[in-house]
């Protein structure tokens, strides 16, 4: 186990807009903003077409092959996923996220690229002075969490 301590930064309670896609908006505006590192809480609608990783092919190779599949209609969402910055010091999100259309629901991934459908809300909370990073794993191919980077 590793871990890092930090603090609680600013909240930015943001609204996309229909069409806007999604891990792209928040990425974006994390740089803009120097938010590094924070936890990210998301409500809303999302377009018929989003895509989302369901998976793993098989659990026992690696590199692991990403199953993707496309939602079909408007799907309802809710999700979580935390923010950390790349090797370049570029804020990551990774985010996974329950889908809900009438009686189905599937959940994922967004890291394939969702886009809002009317109004998605997120609430990001900035955690400051945290020793953490997000380093490539040639054994997985993911960018993995790494506490005490700096």
């Amino acid at each position: 186990m590793q871990y890092s301590q930090g603090k609680v930064g600013r909240v930015f309670a943001i609204r996309l807009e229909h069409g806007d896609r999604m891990p792209d908006c928040l990425e974006r505006l994390a740089a803009e903003k120097g938010v590094l590192s924070g936890l990210a809480i998301m409500v809303g609608g999302v377009e018929e077409g989003s895509k989302i990783v369901v998976g793993p092919q098989e659990g026992d190779v690696l590199p692991p092959v990403p199953m993707v599949t496309t939602l079909r209609g408007v799907h309802e969402v809710t999700a979580v996923g935390t923010i950390f910055p790349d090797a370049e010091g570029r804020p990551v999100l990774h985010m996974h996220a329950a889908f809900g259309r009438g009686e189905q629901t599937r959940s994922g991934c967004i890291r394939a690229g969702i886009v809002a459908w009317q109004v998605l809300e997120i609430i990001l909370i900035e955690i400051s002075d945290l020793d953490a990073r997000r380093i490539p794993d040639p054994k997985t191919e993911f960018t993995l969490l790494q506490c005490g980077t700096k």
